[in-house]
């Protein structure tokens, strides 16, 4: 009797269902839902809706039922840092606020003022970005306490899905590490921290690991899908999830975990919080087995999505790298600078960032796309050298996952730019890590080995060469 998985994976973008099944030692894969997400903008802010996010999330899983395909267990990811604050009724404290609101601006020396920068990436490792948890809630204690005051749960964006899929609340360990409150020590919430911030300690919801089986679906849930399955909490951040799939074998493995965002990095055993490490802003965000995803944020695949949105929206992405790849510009901006975060115009601050620096200054979506591209791969290269440098480790290729895997003309100057080989897939990888977590706690897969072997023999694998 084949067994069927559920991957219910939510991006910044859209969000979809994957089901997937083993079959001589091969996972595959069919889609069997799709949907848009976006922030929108509510009350002032930015939000998720999360309402019609859980009516999507049921709507696919009900597709199952209705395919004679239903899933074993069913798992969420999603982005990092967001969160939802209930009550003592678990009604829905305010907005789901998005990441990308500018609450969070000026927070960062409101933290600074309770703890150093230095003591905090100590205490955590975790890279300072302006919209982590940890000053999200530094703006809910600033500008609207009385929603702290009266919260009884926080719960990180797939904590919150999976709470209303099986009424279970925990706080699943990858996701809950990308908000700057946990400790790689003891893989646990920093209480000290978080009593040092004036935070409701009592919020904050036990710690579980990915593969950790909550239970069945509520009785509503089950009358609404049709069915009932095991909640089995997968690595619940993306990058946690796509670093899994990734089909390196050994354990010096560089990855780039490449779509909205490009996630470069390493796995550790243990975290590094050294000071050289927080200079570098290399983050330790929680893994899988308890590793250490070593890993940079690099702006990514948004700048092109934006322009997209902005000059080329009729354009597909393949096509938009192709025209890139007919371009000569030279110019290069540095992906990383805030100024990319959230723009009101990408396609403009791009320019302004070439005319500023003395550039030669993009025209049209070709022009612009590869200023992007080449600045990505120059940012990657940098990148490197300084994994490299830190871990005393040398890299003889780099994996590209995720659906930035498809860029081709990005592969290229990648493996140009770096001097390593690039091998490219599979693109569908934040679903796959996700489906093997569930695999690997009910007993399909052995183990973490055997899951990347598996992913290995499952799908292609593209090499580029410099």
């Amino acid at each position: 009797m084949v067994r069927y998985y559920l991957a219910i994976d939510i991006g910044a973008s859209s969000g979809r269902h994957i089901l997937a099944h083993l079959e001589d030692g091969r996972m595959v894969l069919e889609e069997v839902h799709r949907f848009p997400n976006g922030m929108a903008d509510q009350d002032g802010e930015k939000v998720w809706d999360v309402d019609e996010l859980f009516e999507q999330i049921k709507a696919g899983m009900k597709k199952c039922g209705e395919l004679g395909k239903i899933p074993a267990s069913v798992g969420i990811d999603t982005w990092g840092v967001d969160f939802v604050l209930l009550d003592r009724e678990g009604r829905r404290l305010g907005n789901a606020v998005a990441y990308r609101d500018s609450r969070t601006k000026g927070m960062d020396q409101e933290v600074n003022r309770l703890i150093s920068g230095e003591e905090l990436y100590e205490r955590t490792g975790i890279q300072k970005q302006p919209y982590n948890t940890i000053y999200q809630l530094m703006a809910l204690k600033k500008k609207n306490p009385s929603l702290l005051e009266q919260a009884k749960k926080l719960l990180m964006m797939p904590d919150y899905f999976h709470w209303r899929l099986c009424g279970r609340a925990a706080a699943e360990y990858t996701e809950a590490t990308t908000g700057q409150l946990v400790s790689p020590e003891t893989k646990d919430w920093d209480y000290e921290l978080i009593d040092r911030l004036g935070y409701p300690r009592e919020i904050f919801q036990r710690i579980v690991p990915p593969g950790t089986v909550l239970g069945g679906l509520l009785p509503e849930i089950q009358k609404e899908v049709g069915y009932d399955c095991q909640v089995a909490v997968p690595a619940s951040h993306d990058t946690g999830s796509a670093v899994i799939a990734v089909p390196g074998e050994g354990e010096n493995v560089l990855y780039i975990s490449s779509g909205t965002w490009s996630l470069m990095g390493t796995e550790l055993l243990k975290a590094d919080c050294s000071e050289e490490s927080r200079r570098r802003n290399l983050t330790n965000e929680g893994g899988y087995d308890y590793r250490f995803r070593y890993l940079k944020n690099i702006m990514g695949l948004w700048m092109v999505q934006s322009v997209k949105k902005e000059i080329g929206e009729e354009l597909s992405f393949g096509r938009i790298c192709e025209m890139a790849a007919g371009c000569d510009i030279k110019s290069i901006v540095d992906c990383n600078d805030d100024r990319f975060l959230a723009p009101d115009n990408m396609t403009g601050e791009v320019q302004s960032a070439c005319r500023e620096s003395g550039q030669q200054v993009p025209e049209g979506i070709a022009e612009v796309a590869c200023v992007i591209y080449n600045s990505l791969a120059k940012c990657y290269a940098g990148t490197v050298e300084e994994i490299s440098g830190i871990t005393g480790q040398s890299y003889d290729r780099i994996h590209i996952v995720g659906g930035g895997s498809n860029a081709e003309y990005l592969n290229r100057l990648t493996a140009r730019e770096t001097k390593l080989p690039v091998y490219a897939g599979p693109a569908e990888a934040t679903a796959i890590g996700n489906l093997a977590a569930q695999m690997i706690a009910m007993g399909d897969i052995p183990n973490l080995k055997e899951a990347r072997a598996c992913v290995r023999r499952s799908f292609e694998i593209k090499i580029f060469r410099d």
